[in-house]
């Protein structure tokens, strides 16, 4: 279930100034994956990014009381609502229009296997498809759509 931006304290509303943001862990090859996938389809520019290291994406995780420092989840901020795992990658593909929006039926699995499922792959990331030494440095064209900076 999302939950709405204004959760979140006045500050970091603010940094996000109504943009949809993706927040992932920059040292996660999956996660890192995911980010280049919406980066090649998000051709509309509807996104901004923050890794989960960031100042803002610290701030973002203690707020939503996840931990700060295991980044077990994306967060995806869409029209004003904070969405969490396998929700999160949905709100994503919803976003991006079709053909990705039909990837959005995943947000209709039931909660008991999707938990689970996401839970596991989450744990195991690192282990499955690896780990990054350092996050990713955008592009200079990109640079304009990441948001590092402490809310």
């Amino acid at each position: 279930m999302p939950r709405s931006v204004e959760i979140l304290p006045r500050n970091q509303i603010a940094v996000l100034g109504g943009r949809d943001l993706i927040v992932f862990d920059g040292e996660c090859v999956l996660c890192s994956g995911f980010l280049r996938f919406v980066l090649r389809h998000d051709t509309a520019g509807r996104f901004s990014f923050a890794t989960a290291q960031s100042p803002l994406g610290q701030a973002l995780y203690t707020a939503l009381d996840l931990n700060p420092t295991a980044f077990e989840t994306n967060l995806v901020i869409v029209d004003g609502q904070i969405y969490e795992k396998l929700d999160a990658f949905a709100a994503a593909m919803s976003a991006l229009g079709w053909p990705w929006r039909a990837l959005s039926i995943a947000r209709w699995i039931p909660t008991a296997i999707k938990r689970p499922l996401y839970e596991a792959i989450a744990r195991n990331r690192y282990r499955i498809f690896g780990r990054y030494d350092t996050c990713m440095v955008p592009t200079a064209d990109l640079r304009a759509r990441f948001i590092d900076t402490a809310p």
